[in-house]
């Protein structure tokens, strides 16, 4: 199990969901109001942490990524539920950009506040990208498993 490199992809897969649950997203200024968007609310940067805008719904889909992940990598005698599942996670990171682009424009709106993107925001796309190569890693396992199961 560990010893495939797909299993790694999926670990960091999850790790790298999970870092960006706990990480501010994208800074707000409303006049001299500062607004830090994380994946659970829009908070008000400074001393004391008050959600103004909950956001759940990425806090949600970062969580199901890093949950699926770390499931798919026990799933490595099932490699094509583990390639299915991959791909569910390829389509909830597309999820958390749409969502997370509704919430800037929403929040912008209602504040009338300019945006500033941080670094955080590239960790599910670099998500996807090992996704994908895990994907042409289990499917490389599963081609080598079926020509094994070849008579000769």
């Amino acid at each position: 199990m560990i010893q495939r490199i797909q299993t790694l992809y999926l670990l960091a897969v999850a790790i790298l969901a999970g870092v960006t649950n706990f990480l501010t997203l994208s800074a707000f200024q409303a006049g001299e109001t500062m607004y830090g968007l994380e994946s659970f609310g829009l908070s008000l940067i400074g001393e004391q942490k008050e959600i103004v805008y909950s956001t759940f719904a990425l806090f949600a889909i970062l969580s199901g990524i890093s949950i699926l992940s770390a499931v798919s990598v026990f799933l490595y005698k099932k490699r094509i539920l583990q390639i299915r599942m991959c791909l569910f996670n390829m389509i909830l990171a597309v999820g958390f950009y749409a969502a997370f682009a509704f919430y800037v424009y929403v929040i912008g709106e209602k504040f009338g506040a300019s945006f500033s993107l941080k670094l955080p925001v590239v960790l599910p796309l670099i998500g996807v990208i090992l996704d994908w190569l895990a994907i042409r890693s289990i499917g490389a396992d599963e081609a080598l498993v079926r020509s094994y199961d070849r008579l000769r």
